[in-house]
């Protein structure tokens, strides 16, 4: 295709010359024609966009239309829970305290029991003097826990290894249904100190409750104390107790695996409120249950149990 070419008539001379291109021209014509091409179509996207809208425009313009309507009702619902969770939170203290002479249990209570938080009024070089006796201490200790550790892997791979009843009596529970554990606790029928010899797991009525360990049921039956009442006897010495069921599920001599159901939680005897009374004991005497609990959940859940067994006061028998 042929190049064109333009030509002027030129008045002085009487003839024709060709038009000489000018390279600023013509990018402004290219600059010009590009707004314009761009300013077209925007205006034709905007009309389109304006006159037609998809299925999915349509159908959040209509839930913005009823969020628009329920947002006020919703605001005024916000805060009659947020006032109802209030007055439960304060009367949850009050029956704490009524109760277990103790306040309600927080989300997590060891969460905020950190040594960061007294460090802004210690001087710098007690905190110093503090850690570098620390770091020789656990030095000297060293050969110390090494050696319990070979002790330790050397008894667990002895096959005569007998282990303690180690699993939860009641599936799943958690740290804020853990109650008084084993020591002086203020009985809820006397209100004066007494020993209690097991751990209270607050739990509803008719919540299944297993054998911690294998063994054989040396007893069950029902008194006026502790109800209706499962022990029993494992090797190495220990023996575990359910008390206060509302049924149980073994009999005298039946040997039972660990896990297995022996009964149903209730309030039979003695009881201030449905729970399973749990006890461990090793050669008669009484230990701390929650001690026996820490193969079974995380270490923050542990924590948190001991905390709540040892804060507790009352017992619910």
């Amino acid at each position: 295709m042929a190049k064109r070419r333009f030509f002027i008539f030129d008045s002085e001379n009487f003839h024709f010359g060709e038009v000489p291109r000018k390279i600023g021209r013509t990018v402004l014509i290219l600059v010009v024609y590009f707004l314009l091409t761009f300013t077209l179509a925007v205006l034709l996207y905007l009309a389109f966009a304006l006159v037609y809208r998809t299925d999915t425009e349509r159908r959040l313009r209509q839930e913005i239309r009823m969020y628009e309507r329920l947002y006020p009702g919703l605001e005024e619902r916000e805060q009659l829970v947020g006032d109802a969770i209030a007055n439960l939170q304060r009367k949850d203290n009050e029956i704490y305290d009524l109760v277990f002479h103790s306040g309600a249990p927080s989300l997590d209570p060891m969460a905020d029991r950190s040594a960061l938080q007294l460090t802004d009024t210690i001087p710098v070089h007690r905190l110093v003097e503090y850690t570098r006796d620390k770091a020789d201490s656990l030095l000297r200790r060293t050969p110390a826990v090494d050696s319990a550790f070979v002790r330790i892997f050397r008894a667990l791979s002895d096959k005569d290894l007998v282990l303690p009843p180690m699993i939860l009596p009641i599936e799943d529970i958690t740290y804020p249904q853990i109650g008084a554990s084993a020591g002086r606790k203020i009985n809820p029928f006397y209100k004066a100190y007494v020993y209690h010899e097991g751990l209270d797991l607050i739990v509803s009525r008719g919540t299944p409750v297993r054998a911690t360990g294998d063994g054989v049921v040396t007893s069950a039956a029902s008194n006026r104390a502790t109800g209706n009442t499962v022990r029993i006897e494992h090797a190495g010495g220990y023996e575990t107790v359910y008390a206060h069921l509302e049924s149980m599920n073994v009999v005298a001599g039946q040997r039972v695996r660990a896990g297995q159901r022996i009964g149903n939680v209730g309030m039979s005897g003695q009881a201030f409120a449905p729970h399973l009374h749990y006890e461990v004991r090793r050669e008669g005497k009484a230990m701390d249950p929650v001690g026996y609990f820490f193969a079974s959940v995380t270490p923050a859940e542990y924590a948190n149990m001991l905390y709540m067994s040892v804060n507790t006061q009352q017992s619910m028998d």
